[in-house]
């Protein structure tokens, strides 16, 4: 029987968070946008189907459905907002808008029990979920029956038990549906069957199993930048193929303070991985001199590091493969039916391609997995801790932390501020309980009397910011006396800097941080 379940996407900015939560509970996933279902249905061999949510209104005949042929399959379907409506209204029953619409915290009145609220909800319970809605439904296809219901959906949860079909209105995905989890869990679990096995020690044995089969005798050439997906990409595809791979560390000059010194150490002394490290800081900060648009910077760097890394390649002999990190979201984002900024927003994280002359196929072992589950694999390969750990580190590093024109000296004083920043949070226990934490140099400069003298220096800002997804955060709150140490430390130990201030401003989906 497959053990898969396939994740048919309307559009919603959370259906990401809907794989996660199936893999969470062992259970491999993908997903699909509306309009290349059908190309795979035959060949994924899913156990279930979920529908994700969607912004449009299926009140619309324009709007996107699900394959007719997804409801004649006999597998369990689970729909999810828009999915739920997309269901009914394909299966004969109707939706329709209304003024009372529902978004955020709500409270659904369980009326009769199911499968999907096995052991986490019973008839008479009152539980809160995520609503974001302003159509429901309002007559049931045939088979179907009221399970749930809310104030704004009176079929806030629809079940036709016979046929293993499901309908909420909320959205179990999210952590503000308390036992949103659960109930997903149960679906793919309990309904749809699956074993619930899928885990990093299996997925590991099939990748490198996987490399071996593509890469053969051939060689594979590896691009390590020191973050968490590269640095796995390498452990993972060494154990795979040994000495047939060859890694190339290209320093521009704008790393983290003893970073590259850390890569080198690891990879070369400890895995005894070929290693190629080029110091080519001169050659990225001589073109930056004078730049201050953020786009020409990260084009800058990205066609600077494709030259250095093309020319590295050569002189090891070249290789048949290139290795990258890419990882699941952006094979998502990829394929995505719907427009939207996503190229823009991760400029900073993708700052270029391989030209064609190369000539090289890809190995990308990590594309099925979500960041949370690299640093699992990473933990399950033994990489250590400092790299598997890490906070992320986009590909340009500190040029993004820097607004305006890059010089060697602003990039030293931001190390060294960045480095007393990460120190001060690690010994102070917080690092692990963190998603991000970094120091930027603003582009102003400030008055201020140190001792009897007046100083005009740089302002620093520090950032740290707690989020599940990376699309969204929220700020972390510092005790006062811990942000006071810190910018007293700086003050102090970085010459350059009179002033620090600690930036408090969350993220909502799609906004790009400082450039």
């Amino acid at each position: 029987m497959s053990d898969n379940i396939l994740i048919i996407d309307f559009g919603s900015q959370v259906t990401q968070l809907i794989a996660r939560r199936v893999r969470e509970a062992g259970v491999y996933c993908e997903i699909v946008p509306f309009n290349k279902a059908d190309e795979i249905l035959d060949d994924f061999g899913a156990a279930g189907i979920i529908l994700s949510g969607g912004p449009a209104s299926v009140t619309h005949s324009d709007t996107p459905r699900a394959p007719d042929r997804v409801y004649e399959m006999g597998l369990p379907i689970l729909g999810i907002c828009y999915g739920q409506q997309t269901m009914v209204q394909q299966l004969g029953g109707s939706v329709t808008s209304s003024d009372h619409q529902e978004f955020g915290r709500a409270f659904v009145d369980v009326k009769e029990n199911s499968a999907l609220f096995d052991d986490v909800w019973a008839k008479g319970d009152r539980e809160q979920v995520w609503m974001s809605h302003g159509d429901h439904v309002d007559a049931l296809p045939d088979g179907f029956s009221i399970v749930a219901t809310s104030e704004g959906a009176p079929f806030a949860v629809i079940t036709d038990e016979a046929r293993k079909m499901y309908g909420v209105q909320f959205h179990p995905e999210v952590v503000h549906t308390p036992h949103g989890a659960q109930l997903l869990e149960n679906f793919v679990l309990k309904i749809c069957g699956c074993s619930g096995e899928w885990t990093m020690a299996s997925f590991r044995e099939t990748k490198i199993r996987e490399i071996r089969e593509q890469v053969g005798d051939k060689r594979v050439i590896c691009g390590l930048s020191g973050g968490v997906d590269s640095s796995v990409v390498a452990v993972l595809i060494h154990e795979a193929i040994g000495e047939q791979l060859t890694c190339v560390y290209v320093d521009h000059g704008l790393m983290r303070q003893g970073e590259s010194d850390q890569v080198v150490s690891l990879f070369r002394e400890h895995y005894n991985i070929n290693l190629v490290h080029r110091d080519a800081s001169d050659l990225f900060l001589g073109e930056l001199a004078g730049v201050t648009d953020p786009e020409v910077k990260r084009k800058t760097i990205g066609k600077l590091f494709i030259d250095v890394f093309e020319e590295e390649a050569n002189k090891v002999g070249g290789a048949d493969f290139l290795a990258q990190g890419t990882l699941y979201p952006d094979v998502i984002e990829s394929v995505s039916f719907i427009g939207g900024p996503s190229v823009t927003i991760k400029s900073h994280h993708n700052v270029g391609g391989l030209p064609a002359r190369m000539n090289m196929d890809l190995v990308e072992p990590l594309r099925e997995l979500f960041k949370d589950e690299v640093r699992a694999l990473g933990r399950e390969l033994g990489l250590h801790e400092d790299f598997v750990g890490r906070h992320p580190f986009p590909g340009p590093g500190l040029a993004i932390r820097i607004p305006g024109e890059i010089t060697r000296e602003k990039a030293d004083i931001l190390r060294k501020a960045d480095a007393i920043y990460l120190e001060e949070i690690r010994k102070a226990g917080l690092y692990d309980s963190i998603w991000q934490a970094f120091a930027v140099l603003l582009p102003v400069k400030t008055v201020g009397v140190m001792g009897d003298a007046r100083t005009y220096d740089h302002v620093c800002a520090i950032r740290a910011v707690n989020s599940t997804d990376g699309m969204t955060a929220d700020y972390y709150p510092f005790p006062h006396e811990f942000l006071g140490r810190v910018a007293t430390r700086i003050i102090n130990e970085v010459r350059g800097i009179n002033r620090v201030v600690y930036d408090v401003t969350s993220k909502p989906p799609g906004t790009i941080e400082w450039e």
